[in-house]
């Protein structure tokens, strides 16, 4: 009996032996485990890096707005230093120009044109419409047509003419029209009075109440400078 008692306690204890050995390979196996799911938490960082490729995609796109507004503002900062430029040239004054009047070709030799030349050897700006006073009766300027109005600012360099059409009648019989010798022009910014010469030996004809002038301009434009 002790024999067998002594048999039956060896192998409970071998059982518990082997149990305590296969609980402990059990619990290795399952760090093993855990250890092999490790590498993939480089996945988790996927939305990060779609963020960085967002943020790139982004700044790419702000970098070509970007630079498709340089061109832009540098296209605009080229129109603006034209005109920049042209305002900061000096207007004419009487004592930079020399104002000369021709009939116009054709009857009924009713509109001469004002020519004005630089005679200085450096650049003015060229404004306005010709301020003009044909008889002494008629103290107003003559009124100017709004259409020949140029688009850009007449800029003469040293020799360069500017014009003005000028109408001076309808070429009515029944008009109040006066013999004209001589006539006063201003400059738009000038007070000074040049007096200028009527073309033709006989002077010309005017009826102060029905004339109208254009604006300066670098030439004479069908249609702008026709009224």
């Amino acid at each position: 009996m002790n024999a067998s008692r002594h048999r039956s306690i060896l192998l409970a204890v071998t059982g518990t032996a082997l149990a305590l050995s296969l609980t402990a390979c059990q619990d290795g196996s399952g760090t093993k485990s855990s250890s092999a799911a490790a590498p993939s938490a480089p996945a988790a960082s996927s939305p990060a890096a779609t963020g960085t490729s967002d943020v790139t995609d982004a700044t790419g796109s702000t970098g070509s707005e970007a630079s498709a507004g340089s061109t832009g503002a540098s296209t605009g900062s080229a129109g603006a230093t034209g005109k920049q430029a042209a305002a900061s040239t000096p207007v004419c004054t009487a004592a930079d120009v020399r104002v000369t009047a021709a009939r116009q070709d054709g009857p009924p030799y009713t509109r001469i044109v004002l020519t004005a030349k630089n005679t200085t050897r450096h650049s003015c700006r060229l404004t306005g419409f010709p301020h003009i006073q044909f008889v002494e009766s008629h103290k107003q300027d003559v009124a100017a047509v709004a259409k020949s109005k140029p688009a850009a600012p007449v800029v003469l360099t040293a020799g360069a003419p500017a014009y003005a059409l000028v109408k001076l009648s309808n070429g009515g019989t029944d008009e109040n029209n006066e013999p004209v010798s001589a006539f006063a022009v201003m400059l738009e910014g000038d007070s000074t009075v040049i007096t200028v010469t009527a073309p033709g030996s006989e002077g010309i004809a005017v009826d102060p109440a029905k004339a109208l002038t254009g604006y300066w301009t670098p030439e004479l434009r069908n249609g702008a400078d026709d009224f």
